[in-house]
């Protein structure tokens, strides 16, 4: 991990950018426009979208605009819950793909575990996967026991699980279930929405390191084998936050991240929302 364009491999042998661009509460229009063009002429080549964020369309502006070929960018988008079902994620899939503007999506992901509807949905994503409109398929949100469920009646192991992620919530089991199941995690709101940043272990670790507190926390991520993908419409903190691939944190250092976890979730509960 020495450069922004460096990846994960997936279990079916896609690429996928260690570091990508988060757009939730990113306003529809010129803002998402500005801040993924920013990203993507900052270096970083990995967009993570959904339906419920109310900005495709932009982001496939942006897309369009940026300059850099499709087939060097790995775009993600979701299938709301509202939408899941075998039958309405063909729709919605359909509908998210044009709102893009792409002929095909690089990672296609159930956003939550709804209680009986995610196995059907699941075999709507095996068929997108199968017809090759999408590169690969993976889940958001989902707890241990929701990926043994989903596994022992599907074909295909999910790819990714995309789930809140960060040093006060580090779900060391899940963390080791995905690694022993060949399924690569993924963190949101891997800067636990800020507040993480005023830590007096960061703020120590800062001053070490020469880095911000973000870029520590997004390293810690790297180097803990988690893709990161941080949100911002700032174009200065969007570059900032690609600064994480010239240094490295010592083991020690990210022990001391590590034992910084309390369970704290900034987000909903994956087995209690309501939505």
């Amino acid at each position: 991990m020495k450069h922004i364009s460096d990846c994960a491999v997936l279990n079916n042998g896609v690429k996928m950018p260690w570091l990508g661009l988060g757009v939730y509460q990113a306003a529809e229009g010129d803002e998402v426009e500005q801040a993924v063009i920013a990203a993507i002429m900052a270096g970083y080549r990995s967009v993570d979208n959904a339906p419920i964020y109310g900005n495709e369309e932009g982001v496939g502006r942006a897309l369009k605009k940026c300059g850099v070929p499709r087939e060097q960018l790995f775009i993600t988008t979701k299938v709301w819950n509202s939408d899941q079902g075998y039958h309405s994620t063909m729709a919605a899939f359909d509908e998210s793909r044009k709102k893009l503007g792409l002929d095909v999506i690089d990672l296609y992901l159930i956003h939550w575990a709804v209680k009986g509807m995610y196995k059907e949905t699941w075999r709507a994503l095996e068929k997108l996967y199968r017809d090759g409109k999408v590169r690969a398929i993976g889940v958001s949100n989902f707890q241990i026991h929701h990926l043994q469920d989903l596994m022992a009646d599907s074909e295909i192991i999910p790819a990714v699980n995309q789930v809140e992620f960060h040093p006060c919530l580090t779900q060391t089991e899940l963390h080791q279930f995905c690694k022993d199941n060949n399924i690569q995690m993924e963190a949101w709101s891997p800067l636990m929405q800020g507040k993480l940043l005023v830590h007096p272990l960061l703020m120590e670790l800062s001053g070490i390191y020469g880095k911000s507190p973000a870029q520590i926390i997004l390293r810690w991520d790297l180097q803990k084998g988690v893709v990161a993908i941080p949100k911002s419409v700032t174009k200065q903190r969007i570059e900032s936050n690609a600064n994480i691939f010239d240094f490295e944190l010592s083991v020690q250092d990210i022990a001391r991240l590590d034992a910084l976890n309390r369970n704290e979730r900034v987000g909903a509960d994956p087995d209690n929302f309501n939505f």
